[in-house]
């Protein structure tokens, strides 16, 4: 797989509001189920697109991203009270274990899918917490997103669940992109 990162230089790209085409806010939110009060992660957070449709739901929502830039735009464009920013790896996350009620991912799981950053977001939502991933299939025609060769199948994504301990509870496939929801079970 790519696990390359989205270059800052097209971050424009990411506030596209044809990306709701293959995730739209009501889907996200309905498969996270924010509440009042939660903390949140988003992985792969970006610009912040779909960071903003979490943020006025949850009590605290942290911004996950890599690369510093990408907040830097984030902030730029503005940034609700909620948000705290985070730079990391997925794989080294800087939370207490059970520290999340959920994360979500939403284009980016291609990026960073390995056992050990599932390893690491299964001991960082709390048991019975949520994890959402969208992200583009394997099998879609490769119109939109990273190349083909750069994407997951849903198969694999439910076996990457799986192995990090985190019980599948939803798994589609559409035409371009597939969801995986998630409860980590400890």
């Amino acid at each position: 797989m790519g696990f390359h990162t989205f270059d800052p230089e097209r971050a424009d790209r990411l506030e596209d509001p044809e990306r709701y085409r293959f995730c739209s806010r009501e889907e996200l939110l309905g498969s996270l189920g924010p509440e009042a009060g939660e903390t949140v992660a988003d992985l792969g957070s970006g610009t912040g697109f779909f960071t903003d449709e979490v943020a006025p739901y949850v009590e605290t929502l942290y911004a996950v991203d890599l690369q510093a830039e990408m907040h830097d735009i984030y902030r730029e464009k503005g940034v609700p009270e909620s948000v705290e920013f985070v730079t990391s790896d997925i794989a080294d996350l800087p939370f207490a274990d059970d520290e999340l009620d959920a994360a979500f991912s939403t284009m980016t799981y291609h990026e960073f899918a390995t056992p050990e950053s599932l390893a690491e977001v299964e001991r960082v939502i709390r048991p019975g917490g949520t994890f959402v991933v969208i992200d583009w299939s394997a099998d879609g025609e490769g119109e939109s997103g990273p190349p083909r060769e750069e994407r997951y199948g849903i198969d694999d994504a439910v076996t990457g669940f799986e192995d990090a301990g985190i019980g599948v509870v939803r798994a589609e496939d559409r035409p371009e992109t597939f969801l995986v929801v998630g409860r980590p079970g400890r």
